[in-house]
């Protein structure tokens, strides 16, 4: 029975472990950098840490100073949610040999899918289906060359050794091959250290379709179905959605059948994301997995009703899964939102500074989830995102009727926002006809531009009063997260344990 986690992490993610831990009667001790002395995660906390400085490198990198926390306060499990070291297999090793429960899967299984070459050929082996494509550690550019002229173009270059959007270039012809090779592998190597590239055929008009997957220590593999991530830009997410609009019975058993296999064939255990290409023709390609809980894990757990993250607990304490694959069923349609700190007029730059108001929705079928709250800062040495609007209802259009008044209703002041963009994408007769792809918000974002209308001036005077109003109260905020006080912060160990 684990009785004490450390959350390896920060923002909304942890704030979401925090309140599992609740549930579970596990103790939740938070890490801190100096930029987030006083962020959510740390108030709600039963005891919080100050591992560094504000840049990630000197505090949520630091593996050192992460397990000290976690010896100090008496932990006896590591939970490192997403993004961090969430995927770094040198981390969970030392979480293990530390005698501590590593709240994921095996270190192995994090290595084996982390480089994305490697995890091609084992697709291969275990016929998931592969989108055609060259890998090799060593060669030149000339190799390259070739490839892509067996493949045909457009192609895609990739980083071996990483994600997130980083170390991609899309080549529609020859002669530009050369310098997306040399622009990606210089991304590759500044992002991940790693400048391995392969080559993937260019699938257009594609979409990411993803199966969420849970696999136990006693040989149990189950999918918990799909979530449609068609929407991006920059190849980033920006709005979810269980089901898929695009995906039929037969291809939904085919995609969850082919997630199950490619667990399996890395042994996995614990919760993971097997990602999919999907073909115009209905055709899926295995993409790649990602090793930890995912930003949208929210859409899975209200059409399923599975607790997730109480679920990685379960499982790394050695319980079996409480379900078979024949007792999953998905329910209605639920849709997420990623409402950011971010200009859509100026490029989507992020807009760093204090939340001086966040109210966000609240009704039936609404779940928000957020890291911060009024009076917090947005800065920037993290994700800009505020906050994680999910819905659901019994249909889709009810669904995205929903999710437009929700997005309506969320009051944000004092940083830009993406709101009026996110309303903009959802009520796109393209997005309601469910017919995004991943390169639709690139090709059609100058209508969101010319449609754009200026901040309406009740929203400037609603600023004013509210700063007016905080000169004159500076009243703290936030102060119920935690349900009690807590003593002032232990200035000589940088700690402090609560009672919330």
């Amino acid at each position: 029975m684990l009785t004490c986690c450390l959350i390896a992490n920060r923002g909304e993610i942890a704030v979401r472990i925090i309140r599992a831990c609740r549930e579970l009667g596990i103790r939740a001790v938070a890490v801190y950098s100096e930029a987030d002395a006083h962020a959510r995660h740390v108030r709600m906390a039963d005891a919080a840490f100050l591992i560094g400085g504000a840049a990630p490198a000197d505090s949520y990198l630091r593996i050192d100073r992460l397990l000290d926390a976690a010896a100090r306060a008496g932990c006896d499990c590591v939970h490192p949610g997403y993004g961090f070291l969430s995927e770094a297999e040198s981390f969970a090793q030392a979480v293990i040999d530390a005698g501590l429960t590593w709240i994921g899967p095996s270190p192995e299984a994090i290595r084996l899918m982390g480089v994305k070459t490697d995890a091609r050929a084992i697709m291969q082996a275990a016929d998931v289906p592969l989108v055609p494509g060259f890998q090799s550690d060593d060669a030149a550019d000339e190799a390259f060359q070739a490839a892509a002229d067996r493949i045909g173009y457009p192609v895609m270059v990739k980083a071996a050794g990483g994600g997130g959007g980083k170390g991609i270039r899309v080549v529609q012809q020859r002669a530009d091959l050369p310098d997306a090779l040399g622009a990606a592998r210089r991304e590759a190597q500044h992002a991940f250290g790693d400048g391995r590239l392969f080559l993937e055929r260019f699938i257009e008009r594609a979409r990411h379709v993803e199966v969420q997957v849970l696999a136990d220590q006693h040989n149990h593999i189950v999918h918990l179905f799909e979530r449609e991530c068609s929407a991006q830009r920059r190849h980033q997410k920006v709005i979810e959605e269980s089901p898929s609009p695009r995906l039929n019975d037969e291809t939904r058993a085919r995609i969850g059948a082919a997630a199950v296999e490619a667990a399996r064939a890395v042994g996995y255990v614990n919760a993971g994301t097997v990602e999919f290409i999907l073909a115009p023709d209905g055709q899926f390609y295995f993409l790649e997995m990602n090793t930890r809980l995912q930003v949208e894990h929210p859409v899975t757990e209200m059409v399923t009703g599975v607790d997730l993250v109480r679920q990685q607990f379960a499982i790394a304490s050695g319980e079996p899964l409480p379900f078979t694959q024949a007792d999953l069923h998905q329910r209605g349609h639920a849709v997420e939102c990623r409402v950011y700190a971010e200009d859509p007029d100026s490029g989507f730059l992020p807009s760093v500074g204090a939340l001086r108001l966040f109210l966000p929705p609240e009704a039936p079928g609404i779940r928000v989830d957020s890291g911060v709250g009024t009076g917090d800062e947005i800065t920037r040495y993290y994700d800009p995102l505020i906050a994680k609007i999910i819905v659901h209802d019994m249909t889709r259009q009810g669904a995205l009727r929903r999710m437009d008044a929700a997005l309506r209703d969320t009051v944000i002041l004092g940083t830009a926002t993406n709101l009026r963009f996110l309303r903009w994408l959802i009520s796109h007769p393209v997005f309601q006809a469910g017919e995004v792809d991943t390169s639709f918000i690139e090709r059609h974002l100058d209508e969101f531009r010319a449609d754009a209308p200026a901040p309406p001036d009740e929203a400037l005077i609603a600023a004013a009063l509210h700063d007016f109003h905080a000169a004159r109260t500076r009243a703290p905020s936030n102060a119920s997260d935690s349900g009690a006080a807590h003593d002032p912060w232990s200035q000589s160990d940088h700690f402090r344990m609560g009672t919330g």
